[in-house]
């Protein structure tokens, strides 16, 4: 290469333009430390349900057990099988929405809170029937990981329908990862293991996916409830109709 093309070639290169790479720098850190902002908010806002839902579950196991207080003092006629906290359904969407959105140490230490307020309330149910002759309808699901349990998550589906067409129905869930002993001695007496899912119904114990018209055979209660709902929708209809 001659020296004049080559001082041309100098005089042809464009100078670096310094400004866009630092442009591109602030941009790239921004976005990142905006990033780590909404993620610690995010973390906070968990953090706050999560030690919310602790204080609601153990308020609830408080008073569970003042309800069983107030009711073996009282006349069975009083009695009935809604008298009890109808929150269980709740505190279930809400540890499943958590679930759905982190799992560490300190939501499983809030899952076995409420899994023996859950037996808590079986409990006083089961003492209610003796004393009272109620006839609670209680379905007990032990679960395992979704890996080792294929038909967990149909019979989840199942039983939150059950739940949402029948609030009377008490549901009972047990993460057999978790080690409770509690649990594991209501397992023992109803003879639960593995494989999962396995549910416990009218002290029966049955392994393996149960459909919903499997249950309504269990459980012919839901029959007369599924009546009492059409009747009590047509009757509501025909009153409207009338006005």
């Amino acid at each position: 290469m001659r020296l004049g093309d080559k001082t041309m070639n100098e005089h042809n290169r464009k100078p670096i333009d310094w400004s866009k790479y630092v442009m591109t720098f602030i941009i790239t850190s921004l976005l990142f430390g905006l990033a780590l902002w909404v993620n610690n908010i995010l973390d906070k806002s968990r953090t706050g349900d999560l030690r919310s839902l602790q204080d609601t579950i153990s308020l609830n196991i408080l008073s569970s057990e003042t309800q069983y207080d107030l009711l073996r003092e009282t006349s069975c006629k009083n009695v009935n099988d809604s008298i009890l906290s109808t929150e269980l359904n709740s505190l279930e969407q809400k540890l499943s929405y958590l679930e759905s959105s982190q799992s560490n140490e300190e939501f499983n230490h809030i899952k076995k809170y409420y899994e023996l307020l859950q037996i808590k309330d079986f409990s006083l149910m089961q003492r209610l029937s003796e004393k009272c002759g109620l006839k609670p309808i209680s379905i007990l699901y032990f679960y395992g990981s979704k890996t080792e349990c294929a038909d967990c998550e149909k019979t989840s589906a199942v039983l939150n329908h059950l739940r949402n067409t029948y609030p009377n129905v008490r549901i009972y869930s047990f993460d057999r990862r978790l080690s409770v002993s509690a649990v594991d001695t209501l397992a023992k007496i109803y003879k639960v293991a593995e494989p999962y899912p396995v549910l416990v119904i009218n002290e029966e114990t049955y392994k393996g996916f149960l459909s919903i018209d499997k249950m309504k055979e269990i459980l012919p209660e839901l029959k007369e409830l599924d009546k009492e709902r059409i009747e009590n929708s047509s009757s509501t209809t025909s009153t409207s109709t009338n006005r």
